[in-house]
């Protein structure tokens, strides 16, 4: 790798503002805290009982009381999951951040979520660093708000940090990311680690990254240490992976190496802020090239004991917002006989059939079958009355359905799609079987037929993967043919409280996958 081959946007930012910070206390041990995927959990989750930005802000006090170096990153996605973004667009997030003492963050996908005017107005509101190494977004509405690197000096070392980035075709809604420039993700990390160790004189780099622990379309973090020379630390975020160093399979993930056969550490602490993780580096082994050194970490669970402590200031901003929550969360609009899971196989097919029930009233034609993915439920939900706040937190995006007349040749790719991230959600008239290992769908039937590649099917779905969302590229092939002009929340919301499924219970769906792993 030469250093000529660095990316449009470190030339651009090594000119304007690779930001050096002052030294800070001398010590022979930094400490970094780290969170990821916080997903506006404002308060504690309903269903586990963990988690709570009160809660998080007491444990990172109590370690800013112990230690006189730390360091609070963020690993992106800290926005959209509850009523507090859906109302209040990242203001509540961005004031607690500021409160929380962030130092250093990045962008994940759902920062991307209503848009980059919108995403502008958030970012410009926080106080942290904000990284972005393999984004070029100098002719985008976030121009001048991030930088591709920031050096910490601690105890008279040189810690490096760069923000590295998914791939927003595929992932990002289509329009939500206008005039962002994306990088290669490997290659623009390594390339400006290296700058900062060559050039710049690090000891160590870490990549604060938002591209997932080997995700189902790579790259993630595991390639990014595995063909990586200059990285130390990995912080990532966006898969959800809780990794735990003091069970096996978390040891193992933590524990990489890297394209010289040195050590590299990965960290992630799952979703919603049920942990807080943190990453201990003696300052006297960085640097030293040494094969057999690597930074401790560890997750801290937020539960009930840092109840003692809350932060004044926070709690303060939280009880500005809290009057609008509440009142959606008042509002009953149905009934759950059981426990919604957000994953389950009956929440999905529910959630498909009502797509397909929806789409056939909609426009006179028949429609064939409908899709939808696991990533457009958000939460779980306990069983009993449920509100309409709910309603929003569990279908919170911006999406409507649609209809769309589309070829069988087209739908292939559509299914592969699915099969990659293990089965997606298709009404009652779909069943299916995919190849776990090849990842492709080996058998799709249509109303008990097999899929015909010249057969024209009108389906219905949403409209964020109509555009190619959750990498169905094959959905834009399509000719919409009708489209709701309603929210996708509002859609259900009016068919539990007005509609067919007025005193029907919410959820109810079959517990039989429709798309079914066979191995060949």
């Amino acid at each position: 790798m030469k250093l000529k081959h660095l990316s449009r946007a470190l030339a651009v930012a090594t000119i304007a503002g690779g930001l050096m910070l002052p030294e800070m206390a001398g010590a022979e041990k930094l400490v970094i805290l780290h969170t990821n995927d916080t997903h506006s959990q404002i308060d504690p989750i309903e269903t586990t009982g963990l988690g709570g930005v009160l809660r998080r802000k007491a444990a990172i006090d109590s370690v800013r009381a112990a230690e006189p170096n730390v360091l609070l990153v963020d690993a992106g996605d800290a926005v959209q999951g509850s009523l507090f973004f859906y109302l209040f667009k990242g203001e509540v997030e961005a004031r607690l951040m500021n409160a929380m003492g962030v130092d250093i963050g990045i962008l994940g996908n759902h920062e991307f979520d209503n848009g980059m005017e919108a995403l502008a107005e958030m970012m410009k509101m926080r106080k942290d660093d904000l990284l972005a190494t393999n984004y070029y977004m100098e002719d985008s509405a976030l121009k001048g708000l991030f930088k591709p690197y920031t050096i910490r000096t601690v105890g008279g070392k040189r810690i490096g940090f760069i923000g590295v980035n998914l791939n927003p075709t595929g992932m990002i809604a289509e329009g939500n990311a206008e005039g962002v420039v994306y990088s290669d993700a490997i290659k623009s990390a390594d390339l400006t680690a290296e700058y900062l160790k060559k050039v710049l004189k690090a000891d160590a780099v870490v990549a604060v990254t938002h591209i997932g622990y080997a995700p189902e379309t790579p790259p993630g973090d595991d390639i990014l240490a595995d063909q990586s020379e200059y990285i130390d630390v990995i912080i990532g975020g966006h898969t959800h992976t809780v990794i735990d160093s003091s069970t096996q399979t978390g040891l193992q993930r933590s524990q990489a190496t890297n394209d010289d056969g040195l050590p590299v550490l990965i960290a992630q602490t799952g979703k919603s802020g049920a942990y807080l993780g943190k990453i201990e580096i003696d300052l006297d082994s960085i640097g030293t090239g040494s094969k057999t050194y690597r930074p401790k970490s560890e997750l801290i669970t937020i539960d009930s004991r840092f109840d003692k402590t809350p932060d004044a200031e926070m709690a303060a901003i939280i009880a500005e917002y809290r009057p609008a929550v509440d009142s959606l969360l008042s509002i009953p609009v149905g009934t759950a006989r059981r426990n919604i899971e957000r994953a389950g196989v009956r929440e999905l097919n529910f959630m498909a059939d009502f797509i397909y029930t929806r789409g056939k009233e909609m426009q006179p034609k028949p429609v064939d079958f409908a899709i939808i993915n696991r990533g457009g439920l958000r939460t779980d939900i306990p069983k009993g009355t449920i509100s309409k706040g709910q309603v929003i937190n569990l279908l919170p995006f911006y999406n409507k359905i649609l209809v769309l007349e589309i070829s069988g040749r087209d739908l292939r790719p559509v299914f592969d799609a699915m099969a990659r991230v293990g089965g997606n959600g298709v009404s009652s008239q779909v069943y299916a079987e995919f190849d776990p290992e090849d990842e492709v769908a080996t058998k799709v039937i249509v109303n008990g037929k097999p899929l015909d590649d010249d057969k024209i099917y009108r389906v219905a779905t949403i409209d964020y993967l109509a555009k190619g969302g959750d990498y169905m590229y094959g959905l834009k092939e399509g000719k919409v043919v009708g489209e709701s002009d309603k929210w996708l929340y509002d859609e259900m919301i009016d068919w539990l409280t007005t509609g067919s499924g007025k005193n029907k219970s919410f959820g109810d769906g079959s517990p039989k996958p429709r798309m079914i792993p066979v191995n060949r």
